[in-house]
């Protein structure tokens, strides 16, 4: 189903703006009661042009051309009075105030139509991140699950980090990549990883042979694309991918030049680093055979928190990375989205409000028996 979107100007419904008209509507009336009462010698009329001027700020183009019209009334009502009408600063001020109305004019309508278009990118852009970041479930299993996912700029909505869950019949297997490089070439080739994990994580037996399709998959898209056009740059995903069996009170894990995740547990808090990382996906030198499978304890109670690199190579004004484990061991709550709360507002806190770079957090708890 097709996003349903409310253009602007496209409907009279009431606007909390529209209140705002009331102010160039008394301006018009405090000009022309003035005028009335200063000496003739003193000429208020210029001042009409702010009327249309402060309701373009806020209004769309029918209700400027309607105040610029009252304000074009109240001058000829004000000249006619004075006996001003076919005199030469008459004319010159009228003028001077017919053509700003016009350029208000135009000026809002330029505007609103710049809006409307943001709003159908801002749809399809939301569209297109449902689409390729799913919703996570609440729940897999005997896993509670929670997802966050921050972009570096306001009106982005997707970019080159990815996140997905699958359930299986032993457990569920879960991933969290960072797709190297920015723009639709980034976007695009999460799609690709996201699709083929989903793929592999359902039909391949084990944690090695599915990290082995996802570099199939991957290093056969770069090769292509660089047949095409030798001059792209070459560019590789860094992954985790773990399974998290059911019965078993573990997690297996494969980390490819991903940031290691972050095992919470009360008064512990570490990462989840390996001797000998797994390279990078779509460089053509990983195999199945190469996967180095980690295995950690995850026992009841236990919280996992899975990142991309936005998070930690975020930095403050004076340019000190974000220091997770120290932030995450402040936290006193429970339950993965109570995780992800804190460290989101903490970490937009730490950087001024603004990332650097996007940013997609995953935390996961194995719910008490």
């Amino acid at each position: 189903m097709r996003p349903r979107v409310r253009m602007p100007g496209k409907h009279l419904a009431w606007r909390p703006g529209h209140v705002l008209v009331a102010i160039p509507l008394a301006l018009i009336v405090v000009i022309i009661i003035l005028e009335l009462v200063v000496p003739r010698e003193v000429r208020l009329t210029p001042l009409l042009v702010t009327a249309p001027a402060i309701t373009a700020s806020f209004a769309g183009p029918r209700l400027t051309a309607l105040i610029g019209g009252l304000a074009i009334l109240a001058h000829l009502l004000l000249d006619l009075l004075d006996e001003l009408i076919g005199t030469l600063i008459m004319r010159a001020e009228l003028l001077a105030l017919i053509v700003v109305t016009a350029f208000l004019v135009v000026f809002s309508f330029v505007r609103d139509r710049h809006k409307q278009e943001l709003i159908r990118v801002r749809s399809v852009s939301e569209a297109a991140q449902h689409a390729l970041l799913r919703p996570l479930p609440r729940r897999l299993g005997p896993l509670n699950v929670a997802s966050v996912y921050l972009a570096a700029e306001e009106e982005a909505q997707i970019g080159g980090d990815l996140y997905a869950a699958v359930r299986v019949d032993s457990g569920a297997r879960l991933v969290i990549g960072d797709v190297r490089g920015k723009g639709m070439p980034s976007v695009s080739d999460a799609a690709l990883f996201l699709g083929a994990f989903r793929e592999a994580a359902r039909r391949r037996r084990t944690l090695p042979e599915v990290v082995g399709h996802l570099e199939e998959s991957v290093a056969a898209e770069y090769a292509e694309r660089l047949a095409q056009c030798p001059e792209v740059i070459e560019n590789f995903i860094t992954a985790t991918v773990l399974e998290v069996p059911d019965e078993r009170p573990v997690l297996l894990m494969i980390n490819c030049g991903h940031p290691p995740p972050l095992l919470v547990r009360p008064g512990e808090v570490h990462f989840l680093g390996v001797s000998r990382p797994t390279v990078p996906l779509g460089l053509g030198e990983l195999s199945h055979l190469a996967c180095q499978v980690a295995m950690f304890p995850f026992e009841a109670g236990d919280t996992l928190l899975l990142y991309t690199d936005g998070v930690v190579e975020a930095r403050d004004p004076e340019g000190v990375f974000y220091p997770l484990a120290e932030r995450v061991a402040k936290w006193s709550g429970n339950g993965p989205e109570s995780l992800l709360e804190h460290v989101r507002a903490d970490l937009l806190s730490y950087v001024g409000g603004r990332l650097g770079d996007d940013a997609a957090m995953v935390a996961l708890q194995r719910a008490p028996s």
